[in-house]
């Protein structure tokens, strides 16, 4: 079926935002990104959309084989939005958009709303050269919500849920993580201020900050233009 509205172009970019380039397509994108949600759970993660936005978008993206909606099975039986394998693909559209907007003269100040999107900043704070040949597995606790990152060898891993065995757990808010990370405390400030409480390596936990660093201290990559010359 055909988008409401479309740019009639044949250019795959434009066919690219007939599909999403609505009004918050690419957030709801986001947050899938790290498993399924509930239609209550992304009301509360995407608190500025209305119900009819939200439905209508959830209905163009199942039409156009960007998400799925299924049922879980019992005691649960509520239904929930996930992202299919083409969906997944707008991943890394998703962090070299974040990326671009934190190079800008004048990046945002706040941190998101959603405690997801926060998370998955992570992607794009992450040093893959920092971290090649290094294996970190640790488990963010934020208010209600755990996710697994597991950082093995150049590669970062991020999604909803636990982990076996992790090195680490850290149970914190996602503005003391990021201050700890980009180095504005130490750790020994940041365990001291009593809202990051560490279970596991401590040591695990102190080399975190040499693998995540904020955008604009890294050297810009090179253009494609660049790379083809």
């Amino acid at each position: 079926m055909a988008p409401s509205r479309s740019y009639d172009d044949g250019c795959a970019t434009a066919y690219a935002l007939d599909i999403v380039g609505e009004r918050w397509g690419l957030l709801i994108v986001r947050e899938l990104l790290l498993g399924p949600k509930r239609f209550t759970d992304l009301r509360a993660d995407l608190p500025g959309v209305s119900p009819t936005v939200l439905s209508q978008r959830l209905r163009e993206f199942v039409r156009a084989g960007v998400t799925d909606r299924r049922r879980l099975p019992p005691p649960v039986s509520s239904h929930v939005y996930e992202l299919t394998e083409w969906g997944y693909k707008l991943e890394p559209v998703i962090h070299t958009l974040g990326g671009w907007a934190l190079q800008s003269p004048d990046p945002p100040r706040r941190p998101p709303q959603s405690v997801d999107a926060n998370v998955l900043s992570l992607r794009v704070m992450f040093d893959p050269v920092a971290a090649a040949g290094r294996t970190v597995r640790f488990v963010l606790s934020i208010g209600p919500r755990r996710y697994r990152v597991c950082i093995v060898d150049g590669e970062l891993d991020l999604a909803r849920g636990g982990l076996d065995q992790p090195d680490a757990v850290i149970d914190t808010d996602i503005r003391t993580l990021h201050a700890y990370l980009c180095r504005t405390r130490s750790l020994r400030e940041t365990l001291r201020q009593g809202d990051f409480h560490v279970r596991g390596s401590m040591a695990a936990v102190a080399e975190l900050p040499s693998l995540f660093c904020p955008v604009r201290h890294r050297a810009p990559a090179p253009s494609p233009s660049a790379a083809r010359g």
